[in-house]
């Protein structure tokens, strides 16, 4: 989201250092939704290595954590104890997170059945919550365990989004819904009928990802649907891709970018592959990730984020690693190992664990713009 209003530096004017400040300091650390758990922040290098421009914030599903890792790919920050622990002093089976100035907003997805040997059943997180920097939790929607629809409850939101007026954008995929929340955890506005899978109007089949554009539309990743779409706030859809969807031109829609030249970037999932539409619907760029050898054969890529330098972010999910790609498709940049899982507290060249998301510090071209505050 917020490609052209990035660039532009609009968003600047919208959000402003005070208008965080007044955020934290109205939910306040004593509030009871931080009251919920103080989790441990591990960090293998001095705080003055946190945030810097050039690293990667990722997000290590199964190892239930985000990590910021440097160029040398050292864990510079990380929020979550490990693959073994399952307690809200974690983030339970993440699939996103940004950084907001010096805080990260993230998402728990939870596990579901038979993914994780610790957890046959499954372990539900069910929460969105914005951590500073010494890992406390500043707000939080929705309850630790907790699966519900109601009021401060959330099923499997899977990608959370801050916006400019300090809402949160949240995709609350098993709910059938996007929801936008405010700071009083209240709904103020929603796409998709709760609970209820379909393609017709205001209905969506397991969303993935929901992204603000600059026109204010919402660009929705509707996975199940094997679409993307963007919706106004009258809940038209105002432009679909691909306009009657065949799994062979997507499949398991995982996430959606509108780019500057106008273009979307969308992670083909289910087809393991990037690609780039046009709005009349022509691919102008595409990338296969499991044509390497020694590749995973379903490794299900779930987020593309375009950088400002042309190059591509993936999170190659099954791949187990995250790459970055130049135009022509050459890998430049990798973390984790190929089709190999792996934790460590320090460095990424022991391997992750079906890595979700991807962004990096600083440029956020595809999604959340350098606020420049709260360092």
């Amino acid at each position: 989201m917020f490609n052209a209003l990035a660039r532009t530096g609009r968003l600047r004017r919208w959000l402003s250092a005070a208008s965080l400040s007044v955020l934290v300091l109205a939910v306040g650390v004593a509030a009871p939704a931080v009251a919920q758990g103080l989790a441990t922040a591990g960090s293998a290098a001095s705080s003055s290595s946190f945030n810097q421009p050039g690293d990667l914030l990722i997000a290590d599903q199964f190892n239930n954590r985000v990590i910021e890792v440097n160029a040398a790919h050292q864990i510079v920050w990380q929020f979550g104890l490990g693959p073994n622990d399952f307690s809200a002093q974690s983030i339970i089976g993440t699939n996103d997170a940004q950084r907001v100035g010096s805080f990260t907003l993230m998402a728990g997805t939870g596990t579901p059945p038979s993914t994780v040997p610790e957890c046959p059943q499954g372990c539900p997180d069910n929460r969105v919550i914005l951590v500073n920097r010494s890992g406390q939790i500043v707000w939080q929607y929705g309850q630790f365990g907790v699966t519900g629809s109601g009021p401060n409850e959330l099923n499997t939101p899977v990608q959370s989004t801050w916006l400019p007026n300090t809402d949160v954008l949240i995709t609350d995929q098993a709910n059938e819904r996007i929801i936008e929340v405010n700071q009083a955890k209240g709904i103020v506005w929603q796409y998709g009928m709760t609970g209820v899978t379909g393609t017709g109007f205001d209905q969506l089949n397991n969303p993935n990802s929901a992204e603000l554009l600059a026109n204010g539309n919402i660009l929705i990743s509707d996975e199940n649907n094997n679409r993307v779409i963007e919706v106004n706030r009258q809940h038209d859809i105002v432009w679909q891709y691909p306009e009657k969807p065949r799994r062979e031109l997507l499949s398991g829609a995982a996430f959606a970018s509108r780019l500057a030249n106008g273009n979307t970037l969308i992670t083909d999932s289910n087809n393991n592959r990037v690609i780039e539409v046009t709005m009349a619907g022509e691919v102008v760029f595409s990338y296969t990730t499991d044509l390497q050898k020694g590749s995973n054969r379903a490794p299900l890529p779930t987020r593309a984020v375009r950088l400002a330098t042309g190059n591509t972010l993936i999170s190659d999910q099954f791949n187990n690693r995250v790459i970055e790609i130049n135009p022509a498709g050459a890998i430049v940049r990798q973390e984790g190992l190929l089709n190999v899982s792996g934790y460590s507290p320090t460095t990424t060249t022991v391997g992750l664990f079906a890595p979700y998301d991807a962004k990096v510090v600083g440029d956020y071209t595809g999604l959340t713009p350098p606020f420049g505050f709260g360092q």
